[in-house]
Formats: C-alpha cells, structure tokens, sequence
C-alpha cells in the first residue's frame, strides 16, 4: 500500500512540474509571440478557437503514435491531446480580471500517468509554456462566455471524426460537443429538435478564416523556426547520402527505407515528415509509392523521397539514383533533363516573384527535352508525364500552409520537377519504367535562393562518384533467419 500511494504521489509531483524539451526547441516566448501576431490580423470583437488534434485508431486497442495538430503547437508548444485554445482579438473582462487567451487542457490519472507517462498539469503548463488562463477540459462545460456577442466565431470545420472515448468526459469528442452547443452550430446534415424552437442559429461562425489567417503567419519562417527547419532538410540530405554509399541491385525497397529512417533517428529527429517513398523501376512511376515492399532493386532506378521530422519541422528531400552505381543511356538522358529543368527552377526563386514561375519554366524545359527524345510528338502535346507542380512550402506540415502569391524573405518552398514514364507508355519500350524526381528544399533570402539540401549530390555525374564511396553498413551483417 506505501508502494502504491508513493508512485501515485510522485506521478503527480511530475505532473505538476515544468518539463525541458532541450535548447533547441521552440520556446514558450516564440509560441507567445505567434498567438499576438495571429491575434494583431484578426477581426475586431472576434474569437479564434484552435482544437488539439484527435487520436487516431491503428487497430483493436492500439493508437497510432500521437501527433499534434501543426497550428495548434505553432500557437501553444503544448503536445497533448484533448485540448482546446481561444484566442480573443481584444482584451475579455470577467469577475477575476481580464485576459485574452483561455486553454483547455486534459487531466491527467495515476493509471493514465502509470501507462503512458506523466502529462502537463495546469501549473505545468502555466509554467512550462507562458499561459496565465489555463483548466482543465472539464471546466469547460461551465464557461459563461455569451459566443453570441461575437462578430465572427473563427475556427476550422469539424470532419466529424473523433471518437467518443466513455471513460473520459472532457475528451476531445467532449469539448468539441460542448462548443458546438455552445455557438449554436449547426451543418447540413444537423437537425434541431421541434423541442428546441428557443435555439438561435448562429451567424457569426466563420469557418474560412483561419486558414488565411495561419496561411500568412507561417508561409514566412522566423529565426527559431529556419534553425529547426535547416537541422530537418540536412539531415534528411545526409541519409541521402548514406543510401548513395550503401546501395546495391540485391538491396530491397524496405531496406532502403530503413537505412535512411535509422540515419534521422541517429541524428535525433523524432519521426519522419510524411510516409516515405521509395520507388524502383516502375514503382517510382507512382507518385505517392509507399509499399515499399519490392525485395530487389536490380539496376533500376531507385527513386526516393523521404524527410525527417525534427522539433515538429519536416524537410522534402528526393533523390533518384541507380541501384547499381551507374545510370544507364536511357537513365541519364531523363535524369539530367529533369535536372536541367530543376536548376532554371531554383534560380527563380528570388523575392518578389511568382511562384508559380519556376515549375512553367520546369515543364516548358521539361516539353521541349521529351519532345527531342521523342517521347511525345510536340512541345504541346498534353501528357502525364510531369502531372504535378513543383514548389510547396515546408515546416511543420510537409505541405505547410501559403498564399501562394510571391516569393518573399525566410520563405522556404522545395522544387521537384519530374519525369515518370510507367509501363506500357505510348513511346519506345526502352524509357518504360523511368520515373526520375529531384527535389530540394529552397530558402529564399536577400542574396538569392539558397540550397538547404545541397549536402546530397544532384548531378548524375556526383551521385556516381558518391556512390563509388565506401559504406558504413558495408560490414553490417544479420544473421540468416531462413536456414
């Protein structure tokens, strides 16, 4: 019984303390900073509500690993789930003073705390993070706040697809619930009872603003993110690197993957951005590959795309290299077109210009090279074999939110043209299954565009010297578990 009653005491001394994320995490002032510059764009006399992300069911009684939602940690730091941020444009009057900014966090329980780790209490995350007017979820069934008053109520649509947890009545499910109560929404698909004819339908709901609003604030980077960000983008280039030095025709796709998801972890990078790709021969021919499951390369290409998650900032990285060293005729003839393309790409992105320039003057370079090698029969003939664009920005998303006008200073967007010509294409079996992309991640400055990626070889002739290097995982050997 001692036992038990000091684990429990000290489970919630944990809780209840600060915790340190490392000197190299956003700080408590940066996220602070963020939610005054979201509140300085918003409406006069409005409110901006920000819900954690759901949890998300891998299977039976098993979650998948939680994320949070990249707005909310942009506006909080806070990495928990079952949480709710209001942000009000001016300053909210009530019985204990004024504040402009409520939070919601969850409770944590012994067996909770026991299971999956200690979680911030409300001290700790007045502490941790810089939050004055901080409760629990479950308080939030009491808020007297009259939403009504409100000329625009702004948050992002529900996709209706958090779950119910019984146990739990402040979960997620919970507070969303009682803040749909709470502002009188109601969608298409809502029917309010005959019983209910006291309800009033709010007008003042605006579900189109925040992503505007969080468009503007985070397609620029500041100083703390572009740190986070260039640690991400060069060690996503550096297991470029080490697969160059590794690979070979008997290597599998799954084994590929791995080699550069165990070089992100070796740099510390906690998760990988987005499901990585690799894609040899014809499965490179698929954009968005993620089986991975072919078990020998041969003397295909190899093409991969794959970026680590550091500090909650993912880099895009791709590189697309033969498996046995050395680009064949048919290899080299697309992948340097593809670069040529990629490198008119880059040199547009200064301040000021368009962004949609550099990929029309990828597929115009793109055009006019597969219309002298033949595989289409004029500049204009309309193909699919460059069907996507080429610059998105990157941060906390892989595909970070812009407005996609103009190039502007500590903007950082990738640039990957591509070439993917599958089986069984209207032009000469010898480009059948050739699927090139090159993709680096560009950080627009005063001086230029500058290469973050630039640690991994890009020209067909680098990436062969590179791969002549010798490799770590040479000598790394398993034991046969087939015999």
């Amino acid at each position: 019984m001692y036992t038990k009653k000091l684990l429990i005491s000290l489970l919630l001394l944990m809780t209840t303390a600060s915790f340190s994320q490392g000197k190299d995490f956003l700080s408590k002032e940066f996220h602070k900073e963020r939610r005054e510059a979201l509140r300085s764009k918003m409406p006069k006399n409005s409110v901006a509500v920000f819900f954690a992300n759901a949890i998300r069911n891998r299977a039976n009684d098993v979650d998948y690993v939680y994320h949070q939602d990249p707005n909310f940690y942009y506006l909080t730091g806070y990495k928990e789930q079952n949480s709710v941020l209001f942000i009000f444009s001016e300053d909210q009057q009530s019985a204990k003073g004024s504040y402009n900014e409520l939070f919601y966090v969850q409770k944590s329980t012994a067996r909770g705390d026991l299971y999956n780790g200690p979680i911030l209490s409300v001290e700790g995350v007045q502490k941790s993070l810089g939050f004055k007017d901080v409760f629990y979820g479950k308080d939030f069934a009491n808020i007297s706040i009259d939403f009504s008053k409100f000329d625009k109520v702004i948050f992002k649509d529900f996709d209706n697809d958090v779950r119910d947890n019984k146990k739990d009545e402040a979960d997620l499910y919970d507070l969303i619930q009682t803040f749909k109560t709470k502002i009188s929404y109601q969608t298409s698909t809502d029917k309010i009872p005959a019983s209910d004819k006291n309800i009033k339908l709010a007008t003042n709901i605006d579900i189109n603003a925040v992503k505007g609003l969080m468009a503007t604030l985070r397609e620029v980077k500041t100083k703390e993110e572009l740190v986070l960000l260039k640690k991400a983008v060069r060690i996503s280039a550096m297991g470029q690197v080490e697969i160059m030095k590794a690979m070979h025709p008997k290597m599998s796709e799954t084994e590929v993957q791995g080699i550069h998801e165990f070089v992100y972890k070796k740099y510390g990078a906690e998760y990988e951005g987005y499901p990585s790709i690799v894609g040899a021969g014809n499965n490179g021919c698929i954009l968005h590959y993620i089986e991975n499951n072919k078990l020998t390369l041969n003397n295909d290409l190899v093409l991969m795309d794959l970026g680590a998650e550091y500090r909650g900032y993912t880099a895009d990285v791709t590189r697309t290299i033969p498996a046995n060293g050395k680009f064949s005729k048919e290899q080299k003839l697309i992948y340097d077109l593809v670069y040529e393309a990629q490198e008119a790409g880059i040199a547009q992105y200064v301040i000021g210009g368009e962004i949609s320039t550099p990929g029309q003057t990828a597929k115009k370079i793109i055009n006019e090279g597969l219309y002298k090698l033949g595989i289409i029969k004029s500049v204009d003939e309309k193909h699919m074999y460059f069907p996507h664009g080429t610059s998105h920005h990157i941060g906390l998303d892989v595909h970070d939110p812009g407005n996609y006008t103009t190039f502007a200073e500590n903007m950082v967007l990738t640039m990957e043209p591509g070439i993917y010509i599958p089986e069984g294409s209207e032009c000469d079996k010898k480009w059948w299954g050739i699927g090139v992309r090159i993709e680096d991640d560009i950080l627009i400055t005063k001086n230029g565009p500058v290469n973050l990626s630039g640690d991994a070889p890009r020209k067909s002739e680098e990436i062969e010297k590179m791969m002549k290097q010798k490799s770590i995982f040479e000598t790394y050997v398993l034991p046969d578990l087939d015999k």
